[in-house]
């Protein structure tokens, strides 16, 4: 579990890569609206793991990846010069599909749902005298 200067230096370096994200003029990067949806510092800080989603216009995760890896070395300048850390921590990017699965399990409760209701239908009416035939 994170400690609370953990947690807070996590929150400002995602904060920091979004704003940095912004300015990076790669199209690979800047046509596909890049998003930081959650930063893991290690405990020692030399590493963090860098989750990111991104709205799929003309790019595949696979070349995001790659502009990402490539802006690397700007996106540490930019933590070093506005974080206060004594060691700026090596990025490794995952793309986080998070926001699919929830698309997709809400789908599938609004199908299942769908069919409940469909169920449920008939068996009020027959309940209440009406004739389902």
């Amino acid at each position: 579990m994170a400690t609370h200067r953990q947690a807070r230096i996590n929150e400002e370096m995602a904060h920091e890569l979004a704003i940095a994200l912004r300015q990076i003029q790669d199209p690979r990067i800047a046509g596909s609206l890049v998003s930081v949806t959650e930063v893991d510092c290690a405990k020692d800080l030399k590493t963090a793991r860098v989750y990111y989603s991104f709205l799929q216009q003309k790019h595949t995760e696979k070349e995001v990846r790659k502009a990402l890896v490539g802006a690397s070395g700007y996106l540490r300048s930019h933590l070093a010069r506005t974080l206060n850390l004594r060691e700026t921590p090596q990025l490794t990017f995952i793309f986080d599909d998070s926001m699919e699965r929830g698309n997709r399990i809400s789908a599938i409760l609004r199908e299942v749902t769908a069919e409940f209701e469909e169920n449920r239908a008939p068996k009020e009416s027959a309940e209440n005298g009406e004739d389902t035939e």
